[in-house]
């Protein structure tokens, strides 16, 4: 009967603990919500690098272009995802996708094109990335 009652007690203690955390300054909380703190974030730096170029025969023209390049060679690109201070551009055809991952270098003011993969859009699997380049430069 004891050992009932000591976790019980640990439960309600621990229930307790739970409801009275609130907004720690002992009010009501209702400040907090009306208030909200702003939240400032710092920009990324990151140290220049130099991404490894993919290097196929056939690629050229598209390694090393940068976005305003793509767009003119492709159209508009479908999706433009940045993640930090690199890029992915995606053209999409009725022959494939191309995605385009481009990233900052040393000798670069603005991300370029690193590395291509290509796909079918029916079924997603890796089509030859040269013969993509060349379906989408034709619409």
């Amino acid at each position: 009967m004891h050992a009932k009652a000591g976790a019980m007690i640990a439960v309600i203690a621990l229930l307790s603990a739970c409801a009275s955390s609130g907004s720690g300054s002992g009010g009501s909380g209702a400040t907090a919500a009306t208030s909200p703190r702003p939240i400032i974030r710092k920009p990324v730096t990151r140290p220049a690098r130099n991404p490894q170029l993919q290097v196929i025969p056939g690629l050229e023209g598209v390694i090393g272009a940068n976005e305003g390049q793509l767009t003119r060679t492709f159209g508009a690109a479908r999706l433009n995802v940045w993640e930090g201070d690199a890029r992915k551009l995606q053209f999409q055809g009725s022959a494939c996708v191309l995605d385009i991952y481009l990233y900052p270098t040393t000798n670069s003011r603005e991300p370029i094109a690193t590395y291509i993969d290509a796909r079918r859009a029916s079924d997603g699997k890796d089509v030859d990335r040269i013969s993509c380049i060349r379906a989408l430069r034709r619409r």
